[in-house]
């Protein structure tokens, strides 16, 4: 009968104690309340509290949470973009962040992205198309100082603000590669153009060095053969009975036959015609051909000047 009667007691006693003890898992923290107002903070672990009088009202995670939001903008240049922005907060491991995140704000996620919007639409329209692109980390670093500093005294933390997509018109995208690829057309055109302009100045440095040579060999050439002239008609006065126009007449004569042996073996071809001249009209005519060329080079000369 003893036993019987102390049943009730017993099952009474578990459930109070049941009531009476709560775990807080790890990372998260529980708001106690007692009678409907701010009792304390529970942290990770075992805790107790008095049934039906204190009550645990919410459990809130002390982990990193991401929010991702899409926002659309107008950038400087007038061009629409769509900005995939990241923002990555937590409620840190402090009483008093916690009681304000609690407490403060009705609808933490949506209140934090409705900050994220407003702070990248007031970036956005600073910066051109190209610089929404160079700047993205600038936007990102932007995004988490003015929503750190916003939504501190409601007892969150930015983590991390990012970046992680940038849309636009696919009319925009191909205007600017079309943009891009004729500027590197103009480039490749305008290095084209410059190599062409260094191939051809070397190559006229080269005619005119090639010219030059030529001009001092020709030079030498004939300085050389006119020397050899004077020693042989130097030469030849010593011999008693030729006179220096006979002298004259015989060399042209060698250089005549020298010529047409230069001409026999040349892979030419040279119609010979017969002459039967004598031996002084042939130094003659040889005489007039050069008198002749010499006047004619005399008039181009002129003419040019």
């Amino acid at each position: 009968m003893i036993i019987e009667s102390l049943i009730p007691i017993i099952v009474i006693t578990i459930v109070i104690l049941a009531l009476s003890i709560f775990i807080v898992p790890q990372n998260t923290a529980a708001i106690v309340e007692r009678f409907g107002k701010f009792l304390r903070i529970a942290k990770p672990g075992l805790h107790f509290k008095i049934p039906i009088i204190d009550k645990i009202t919410k459990r809130e995670s002390l982990r990193i949470q991401e929010l991702i939001e899409e926002v659309d903008s107008k950038t400087k240049d007038n061009v629409f973009v769509s900005i995939n922005i990241s923002a990555q907060y937590k409620i840190p491991d402090d009483e008093e962040m916690i009681y304000k995140a609690y407490y403060e704000l009705q609808n933490p996620r949506e209140q934090i992205s409705s900050y994220l919007f407003d702070v990248v639409r007031a970036e956005i329209p600073k910066m051109t198309l190209d610089e929404v692109f160079e700047k993205k980390d600038d936007i990102a670093r932007a995004v988490k100082k003015e929503l750190s500093d916003t939504i501190k005294s409601f007892g969150y933390e930015i983590v991390k603000a990012l970046v992680t997509d940038i849309k636009v018109d696919e009319r925009i995208i191909q205007a600017m590669n079309d943009i891009v690829a004729s500027e590197r057309e103009k480039l490749a055109a305008k290095e084209k153009a410059e190599a062409e302009r260094i191939l051809m100045v070397k190559k006229a440095e080269a005619e005119a060095e090639s010219k030059k040579l030529q001009g001092e060999g020709i030079a030498n050439q004939r300085k050389a053969i006119i020397n050899g002239f004077k020693e042989s008609v130097e030469d030849m006065t010593e011999i008693k009975g030729i006179e220096t126009k006979d002298i004259l007449d015989l060399i042209l004569i060698t250089q005549y036959f020298d010529t047409l042996k230069d001409m026999a073996s040349s892979e030419s071809n040279t119609i010979m015609i017969p002459t039967t001249s004598s031996f002084n009209n042939i130094a003659s005519q040889i005489r007039e051909g050069i008198i002749s060329g010499n006047i004619v080079k005399t008039k181009e000369k002129k003419e040019e000047d």
